[in-house]
């Protein structure tokens, strides 16, 4: 790799989205040096579903986040589901605190950025990575504007398509996700789309499953995700996303006037954290460059705060690279492996007409505090294997309450 060094950093955070922002903030925090790049300029928009569940509203809670800084943020007290054979029902969420919120990306990680810079990270957008050089107690990366930079640890946080992964010799080569996903937003929503939650399990995207996500001013973040496996091909779901739109039950739920902003976008979505290399000597993958995302639902913000997290954490523990690399990697299988395992296994069941339509019916004849807990258990209030990891148990596994209670910000 041409050119000396231009500096030396002790932590070099390559990706500034919800998993970057949050190990820098962390790191940052505790006075170590921390410099984060990344090839955008923030604002930026990134394709998402939007949502929060409660695993990513706790990990934001625990950084100190404010939901006051995102002026699109919209609570979420309530899902509505609706069965492959139409059966429409709600799926009410508790009241002490946040369980689930919409947050677009463009504020939400424009956000983070602002609170990793304010904790005392050194932030430079509009920088590339280029090249990576591993060492014996050290990483050497290349930086469009910077030149090379020296860190001792690296954590990537440069998404599905990690330029880090790609340089150290870690990339899978034609890996294009697990699952695809469609998203629009969508103005002058007027139906019950406007203020609900909604999840629609379509016959013909099981297990996969479109949404409407509401946001304030009468918006909607509209969209669909489907299993790669399944065959479908990128042209193949543009035609479905057409007729998706025409649908009775969607046009209702977004009401005469909804109107289409901009074009539908489309994205990949990597979840195969118990398969994928976590770390290696000097770096640490975290968020997608980790394919963190939870297999049932294609949700990633929360594991990637989380994932963030547990980086930083190891950071801050110490002891030479491949001391810190065995303590990530053992971290994250511990919080994530078994919980990827059972939602591996829930997706065969949704997977069917039958076990969709079975299981969604159990849920709405379950009563209220059924229902509310399904909703809790849905969010991510508590991990997805908790039952069959008894380790994880707790007194307050059935009334934990929710994010932000101690800031008061509730809606």
């Amino acid at each position: 790799m041409p050119g000396p060094v231009e500096r030396s950093v002790e932590t070099l955070v390559v990706g500034a989205g919800p998993a970057g922002s949050a190990a820098a903030a962390i790191l940052a925090r505790e006075g170590r040096p921390v410099l984060v790049v990344d090839k955008a300029t923030f604002p930026r928009d990134k394709c998402c579903g939007d949502g929060l569940t409660t695993l990513a509203l706790r990990e934001l809670d625990r950084l100190g986040f404010d939901p006051g800084t995102v002026p699109s943020w919209q609570s979420v007290s309530s899902a509505w589901l609706r069965s492959p054979q139409g059966r429409l029902f709600e799926v009410p969420l508790p009241t002490d605190g946040q369980f689930a919120a919409v947050a677009p990306r463009l504020d939400l990680d424009a956000a983070l950025v602002d609170l990793a810079r304010s904790a005392g990270a050194e932030i430079r957008e509009g920088c590339s990575v280029t090249g990576v050089v591993r060492g014996a107690d050290h990483v050497d990366v290349e930086i469009d504007g910077l030149g090379r930079v020296r860190a001792r640890t690296v954590i990537a946080a440069d998404g599905m398509w990690s330029a880090v992964r790609k340089a150290t010799g870690l990339g899978i080569e034609g890996y294009r996700g697990e699952w695809h996903a469609f998203r629009q937003y969508f103005s002058g929503v007027t139906g019950t789309a406007a203020s609900e939650l909604i999840v629609w399990f379509e016959p013909d995207l099981l297990p996969g499953y479109a949404w409407s996500f509401p946001l304030p001013g009468g918006r909607a973040n509209v969209g669909f995700g489907v299993l790669r496996s399944d065959g479908r091909r990128t042209r193949d779901m543009a035609a479905l996303w057409r007729d998706l739109l025409t649908r009775p039950h969607v046009v209702e739920a977004l009401g005469p006037s909804a109107v289409a902003e901009g074009r539908h976008t489309a994205w990949p979505i990597p979840a195969r954290v118990d398969a994928i290399e976590l770390a290696t000597p000097g770096v640490l993958f975290v968020g997608d460059a980790a394919a963190a995302t939870d297999v049932l639902t294609g949700e990633g913000i929360g594991q990637a705060l989380l994932t963030g997290r547990l980086a930083a954490e190891s950071v801050l523990a110490g002891g030479d690279a491949r001391t810190l690399a065995d303590r990530y990697r053992r971290e994250v299988h511990a919080d994530l492996v078994a919980d990827h395992a059972m939602s591996r296994r829930l997706g065969r069941v949704l997977g069917s007409r039958r076990g969709a339509e079975t299981a969604l019916r159990i849920v709405a004849s379950s009563g209220g505090w059924g229902r509310r807990n399904f909703a809790r258990w849905m969010f991510e209030d508590e991990p997805r294997a908790i039952a069959l990891t008894p380790s994880r148990w707790h007194r307050d596994m059935f009334s934990r309450r929710g994010a932000f209670i101690a800031s008061g910000h509730r809606s």
